[in-house]
């Protein structure tokens, strides 16, 4: 790979309008014309008269702005990264064939609504035919030495179903491999406590009710969500507002499309390859979500199943540039053998299988496009009817004024945990006890849904949505962005679009400017004051002075970040040991493990005296390394940092062609302005938080604002594929009107598409 990147320069610079006369025009397989228009940011409009003609025109639309990522996704999601990087990689594609994620990709497909696979082979069939047009390939498929390959719906789906993976197994592998260590039921206990504590969004005792307290648990990922009432708005009608959390990169992992047709008037976020707008708004409703990090998996011990219970194939990985790889896939009767994974390499006990929902058939694609042109809430609610994977807390409001929210999952039903609020007993479990093994699951039509409650707005940060049975996930989200939404929009006053957008860049932490606060009230128990303020002024002076807020000019926030991952990789290392103190630093539970040990008793085997002089020790020698840590940083964007880059930047060799901007970050891992990073004490990277952002009032169907860290285009040195940066880091919007009247006359190029004669 890094010889073909050497061989293969970057594109030619290209503009707006270079790229919208790159787009195919005549010879279209189309019934009837269809009109395309183009904005400055190269965010595509399409007019169509058929339904047919307009998923037909958004596959070309998906691929003219984003084939190359596309391509590369659907390697991944497939299992094919060798084909890509070469022989290192084979083992990531074992692990992959293993999970297999495609599993019921083709029967998915067979049983769709005839309206859905039509619409699916339109949009697949506009794939083919945009690629099939190409003259030159995109610069992705030469570095990774990619040819021509036909879509399928099928290719689709298994897409969707990758981004639907579920969230809570990169705490559950985590787990695996220190299960056999001596804390490892306390810490499993830690994690279960801390991620089950999270107040619902609203009361789940009936089909509607009102928001509860203060929302909260325990997560690494996530997104935001906000849902204003009518009579909580500025504007005088609903405010739907969200922006998705995943990993920073270029190209972006949305597109901001329009489109109309009979059935669809629809302007939002796709994914890139995905044929529906996962949020967005319609001349009546919007809509959009979190993760609810449901609990949508299980694994279970093999070591007592019979023999001929689980079986095997085998499957051929191909290698780039080498000899072609077999590998043996094992299934049992839950699912497959998910501890043969190389991935999971450090794991030391019995053969596990694992279990998930995503592994059978729902249809998350006519539930999606149903709900792309629902008209209230009731068509919206039933929409999601055969909706399975992935688990979201879905918001929704219309021109009426109203809010709502849904949980938008096939919960399985687990007589173990078959009262609200239950939790697990371990990570593993035993399928010898039928009260671990499913029995059936509840969908969304089954479980609770909130409806416009009384204090006026619906906000979701990867909380648990409600109590429900059976419960739908033990490992929710911290409530530091949830609540900070709560505290911001408070109990009474309206509400206006600008306070929406500072909202969505807002970047205080209650959680460690709380955390802050006990390490100070410890170093005064400890009799550390005055010692430390002689010796570290500067740093004690920057530490107590901080005022929560991860700003980029915050010398304050150095000098929490230093300390936190010098106090916490000691503390951990001395209370259990150095692995799995490295393993919490990479994770988002330190600061959450900290708060509540530290806020309470101290650990007995670092308890010697009142005041225990292992905690004494402990603080002065991380306040000492913090200090000279920090020396390096005059402020909190000098130490954290957006890299603008595409995926190739990672690559020896050929990574710094792909480095294309580096700027002071603002937010942190749990702010509202998400920057999510690993704890070190050394200049860092953000490498997941907020990456897209969009607004919508309600009460007016020309107020769409939308924005992307990066830029539509997926094509380098595109004068669209960079342009949102600087809008982004300004906190400013595109506003991309629903009319098409409006938008007829305000986005600047159009594009009449003929069909074939």
């Amino acid at each position: 790979m890094a010889g073909c990147g050497i061989f293969s320069p970057l594109p030619e610079k290209s503009t707006v309008a270079e790229r919208i006369r790159a787009f195919p025009t005549d010879g279209l397989p189309i019934r009837e014309p269809v009109q395309l228009y183009w904005d400055s940011h190269l965010i595509p409009f399409i007019e169509a008269r058929r339904d047919d003609d307009l998923a037909f025109v958004l596959g070309m639309a998906h691929a003219h702005l984003r084939l190359g990522q596309m391509e590369m996704i659907r390697h991944v999601s497939q299992g094919r990264l060798a084909e890509m990087l070469g022989p290192s990689a084979a083992p990531i594609d074992h692990s992959l064939r293993i999970l297999n994620v495609g599993r019921a990709s083709a029967e998915i497909y067979r049983a769709m609504p005839p309206e859905t696979r039509l619409w699916l082979d339109e949009f697949v069939r506009g794939v083919n035919f945009y690629q099939d047009r190409l003259r030159e390939l995109p610069h992705e498929f030469k570095v990774m030495g990619l040819g021509r390959e036909r879509w399928t719906p099928e290719d689709v789906i298994t897409l969707e179903r990758f981004a639907g993976v579920d969230v809570n197994w990169i705490t559950e592998f985590m787990l695996l491999p220190i299960r056999g260590k001596p804390y490892y039921r306390e810490v499993f206990e830690k994690f279960r406590d801390a991620g089950s504590a999270s107040p619902p969004s609203f009361a789940g005792a009936g089909a509607t009710a009102s928001l509860s307290g203060a929302l909260g648990g325990l997560s690494r990922s996530g997104s935001n969500a906000l849902a204003i009432s009518a009579g909580r708005s500025a504007t005088g009608g609903a405010i739907f507002a969200n922006d998705p959390h995943v990993a920073i990169m270029i190209p972006n992992s949305w597109i901001i499309v329009g489109c109309s047709s009979p059935s669809y008037h629809v302007v939002g976020l796709m994914f890139p390859g995905i044929p529906f707008a996962a949020i967005g708004r319609n001349e009546h409703v919007a809509w959009g979500g979190t993760n609810m990090r449901a609990a949508s998996s299980d694994l279970y011990d093999l070591s007592a199943e019979p023999p001929g219970t689980i079986t095997s194939r085998q499957e051929t990985i191909r290698v780039r540039g080498w000899f072609n790889r077999e590998v043996a896939v094992r299934e049992s009767r839950f699912g497959p053998v998910i501890s043969d994974a190389p991935a999971l390499a450090g794991y030391r006990g019995p053969p596990l299988a694992l279990r998930w929902v995503g592994h059978e058939p729902s249809d998350e694609f006519t539930a999606l496009l149903k709900a792309n042109r629902a008209r209230n809430w009731d068509e919206f609610r039933e929409a999601f009817r055969d909706y399975g994977v992935p688990g979201m807390n879905v918001l929704f409001a219309d021109d009426r004024g109203n809010i709502g929210q849904l949980m938008a999952v096939r919960a399985p039903v687990r007589p173990n945990l078959s009262t609200s609020g239950a939790t697990p007993e371990d990570v593993v479990l035993n399928p010898a006890d039928p009260a671990r093994l499913w029995q059936g699951c509840k969908g969304p039509c089954d479980l609770p849904q909130g409806w416009n409650p009384q204090i006026g707005f619906l906000a979701s940060c990867n909380n648990l949505p409600a109590r429900s049975n059976p419960p739908v996930g033990w490992l929710f989200s911290p409530n530091d962005r949830v609540a900070r939404i709560r505290a911001l929009l408070g109990k009474s006053g309206k509400v206006s679009l600008d306070q929406v957008k500072a909202i969505q860049g807002d970047v205080y932490s209650a959680t460690d400017s709380d955390l802050r606060d006990i390490f100070l009230r410890r170093i005064a128990a400890c009799g550390l004051s005055e010692e430390l303020e002689r010796r570290q002024p500067q740093f004690m002076a920057a530490l107590a002075g901080w005022d929560g807020c991860y700003n980029p000019d915050s010398a304050g926030a150095v000098a929490f970040q230093t300390l936190l991952y010098h106090f916490a990789d000691a503390y951990y290392s001395k209370r259990y040991d150095k692995p799995m103190a490295q393993m919490l630093l990479k994770s988002a539970f330190a600061r959450e493990f900290l708060k509540r040990d530290l806020a309470g008793a101290p650990s007995p085997n670092l308890s010697s005296a009142d005041p225990p002089a292992a905690m004494r020790a402990l603080l002065r020698d991380a306040v000492a390394r913090a200090a000279e840590s920090a020396k390096p940083f005059r402020n909190w964007g000098e130490m954290h940092r957006l890299r603008i880059a595409h995926l190739f930047s990672v690559v020896p060799y050929i990574g710094w062609k792909y480095r294309l901007a580096d700027y002071p970050a603002a937010g942190a891992n749990e702010t509202l302005q998400k920057t999510a990073h690993p704890l070190t004490a050394g200049k860092n990277a953000a490498t997941y938080g907020a990456v897209a952002r969009a607004i919508s009032d309600l009460s007016n169907p020309e107020e769409n604002y939308f924005v992307l860290l990066g830029g539509q285009d997926g094509r380098l040195r595109s004068d669209a594929a960079l342009d949102q940066v600087p809008l982004w880091l300004n906190r400013q919007y595109i506003k991309v009107p629903l009319p098409l009247e409006s938008v007829r006359k305000s986005f600047e190029f159009r594009v009449e598409l003929r069909p074939e004669k």
